[in-house]
């Protein structure tokens, strides 16, 4: 698969396996060539951009973002391994507002071959870090089909709570299709990262 090309990383796992930073035009190619190699591990759950014209799409979304993240309503992360910059997954915050609500949705899907190795869970780690952190956020909302296992227990293991069940949420592949409504507050993610602070330290 080709390699996207290298740019500045924009935050680090404390392991050193991944990194995220925005994603760019450069990255068209090596994109579509792992989402195109990713179908089977996609599958119904998500459509994620095949063509250069999708990606381009996909990117118009972000335009103007890294220069105005304070107001930016869609943000994108490129997850790559730190090892040979590889990409290995997407995470997408969507829809954001501010004031008193402080709320975006989170999507995400991972690609081929590296599905399986934690990677989605440290990029999971580092989003969260710069939705609450950084963006000042204050809710994170992930909708999940309740037969993507794979999905359910990446943020389960991050701490989101399920808070309901949404039918017919979306429609994907042609067909309308149920959803849990999953959710993490600031307030979870601080006392998650004291709880993993203490455990370290051990």
């Amino acid at each position: 698969m080709p390699i996207m090309p290298a740019a500045k990383r924009t935050t680090r796992a404390a392991s050193g396996s991944v990194y995220l930073r925005s994603p760019r035009y450069a990255d068209g190619p090596a994109f579509v060539a792992a989402v195109r190699a990713s179908r089977a591990l996609h599958a119904n759950w998500v459509r994620a951009p095949r063509s250069a014209a999708g990606f381009a799409n996909y990117l118009r979304r972000f335009a103007g973002a890294r220069s105005r993240r304070a107001s930016a309503t869609q943000v994108g992360f490129l997850v790559c391994r730190a090892e040979d910059d590889a990409p290995v997954g997407v995470f997408n915050l969507s829809e954001i507002v501010r004031g008193s609500f402080r709320s975006a949705y989170l999507g995400y899907y991972g690609l081929a071959p590296h599905a399986g190795r934690g990677y989605m869970a440290e990029g999971l780690a580092l989003v969260l870090h710069a939705a609450f952190r950084k963006l000042r956020l204050h809710r994170i909302e992930a909708n999940v089909q309740p037969g993507n296992r794979r999905s359910v227990a990446l943020v389960r293991a991050a701490g989101f709570t399920c808070e309901g069940f949404s039918r017919r949420y979306v429609k994907i592949a042609g067909r309308w299709r149920d959803h849990q409504r999953w959710a993490i507050l600031a307030e979870d993610w601080e006392r998650g990262t004291r709880r993993g602070r203490r455990h370290a330290v051990r």
